[in-house]
């Protein structure tokens, strides 16, 4: 895969640049930012380019996640050429075609290689607080550090959700997390049943159905699009309508859509849809929301029906803005059949005896809680999520970056983690005493710390 081929940046860090976790306790920095996967890169470049020093910590290490928690055949589900982190956007021979899982972990370790932060990985902060004078102090598995500014760029997504209802279902039942599944090699032979249809559960679903399983899907209220229509792929008529540049504060549902659960759609064979009613009509087995298990019993909601035909409607209204702006702007495309529902439930499954089934394993697919409880800051909501202005916080100095919707549709992910980047770095170098060289003429640092 081909990339970026730009001449990668003088290194500014030699002077005051840690060779490891022991080089950290006791310091002071002007910055930390916390968070070294492509938000914390991003914000690195971004300060690097502000002439700003820093040092990046990472709990872990670099692209941990995408090398730890994905599945073997994962895959982006937007095109490649949307990958455009700061001064390093995609480069490669398939613009339109999407990176597999060690293409992405290649595509960020050479923005590393490129751009060359000053990275110690292995170091983890536990808690974050702000004393009387306003500075900053971290607890770290490298011992305490202070700052006076920090940014949280760990992303939304820490904590997989798991159900009270997991905890009754009998011993011999394997459950797995969406972040463990790696294959349906894992588990055990037999019936899988895959909780949930985000992204996540749908493609996972999809996976283990294309493996020849038999697949029991309990279907969320996630809804999905199309990947291609009228001669290209949806995200490109987005783009070129402007959606993705759209700020959360033009959106209709406003901060509202932070909380929506994404469309499901594949970038799996080069691109398609992902159709639950085709997969039923091969012998995919789809019920409505389960509610509960009780003595040997999985109970459902009757709402199946309904949840198809939602996914379905969003789809198609998304065409519909597309068929408008085809129109409005007298473009010369091929026109294109609307989808037909290939598959209908005859009757709604409310209970499964697991012992009328070959149910051997589950995988919970039902989405992420942020955990943001090592931060002592009073700067979140009832529910735990940070309160902020496109990453800026009430708590003067504190920034998050990386969140779903932080600013727009791609503020948590390739596309536009960057442009957040780019303006948080202004307003850390707008600040007060925040210059090249610190208020007693050392050298600033910025720390990134891991996510």
């Amino acid at each position: 895969m081909a990339l970026s081929t730009d001449t990668a940046p003088e290194n500014r860090f030699s002077r005051h640049r840690p060779t490891g976790p022991e080089d950290l306790a006791g310091g002071h920095w002007p910055v930390v930012v916390v968070g070294g996967g492509q938000a914390g890169l991003s914000m690195s470049r971004c300060l690097d380019r502000r002439g700003v020093d820093h040092v990046v910590l990472e709990r872990a290490e670099v692209a941990h996640s995408w090398k730890t928690y994905r599945w073997d055949t994962f895959c982006l589900v937007t095109p490649n050429w949307q990958c455009q982190l700061p001064d390093f956007p995609y480069a490669g021979e398939d613009p339109h075609g999407f990176m597999v899982r060690d293409q992405i972990v290649d595509y960020l370790e050479a923005y590393r290689a490129f751009i060359e932060p000053p990275v110690v990985e292995g170091v983890e902060v536990t808690r974050l607080a702000r004393d009387d004078r306003g500075t900053y102090r971290l607890t770290t598995t490298a011992g305490e550090l202070t700052a006076d500014q920090v940014v949280v760029a760990t992303g939304g997504y820490h904590t997989p959700i798991t159900p009270p209802m997991s905890e009754p279902l009998p011993a011999g039942i394997t459950q797995v997390q969406s972040q463990d599944y790696k294959s349906g090699a894992q588990l055990p032979p037999g019936e899988v049943l895959v909780v949930g249809s985000g992204q996540s559960g749908a493609q996972i679903a999809e996976d283990l159905h294309l493996e020849g399983r038999r697949v029991h899907l309990v279907v969320g209220d996630a809804p999905r699009v199309a990947r291609f229509y009228r001669g290209r792929d949806v995200t490109d008529w987005l783009a070129e309508m402007g959606y993705y540049d759209m700020p959360v504060t033009e959106h209709p549902r406003r901060e509202a859509v932070r909380a929506q659960a994404n469309h499901y759609v594949t970038g799996r064979d080069g691109g398609r849809d992902i159709d639950l009613r085709a997969h039923a009509k091969e012998g995919m087995r789809l019920y409505g929301l389960m509610t509960d298990h009780r003595d040997g019993q999985l109970h459902f909601n009757p709402d199946l029906t309904e949840r198809l035909d939602h996914a379905d409607e969003v789809s198609e209204s998304i065409k519909d803005t597309i068929d408008k702006y085809i129109a409005r702007e007298q473009l010369d495309v091929p026109a294109e059949e609307r989808y037909t529902p290939v598959w209908r439930p005859e009757a709604e499954t409310t209970e499964l005896a697991l012992a009328d089934t070959d149910i051997t394993s589950v995988v919970w697919c039902i989405g992420f809680r942020q955990d943001f409880r090592w931060v002592d800051v009073p700067v979140f909501t009832g529910r735990g999520a940070p309160t902020h202005s496109r990453g800026v916080t009430s708590s003067p100095g504190l920034y998050f970056l990386g969140l779903p919707w932080q600013w727009t549709w791609g503020s948590g992910r390739f596309s536009g983690v960057g442009r957040d980047a780019q303006y948080l770095a202004e307003r850390i170098r707008s600040q007060r005493g925040l210059t090249s060289t610190g208020p007693r003429g050392d050298v600033c640092n910025v720390l990134a710390l891991g996510s």
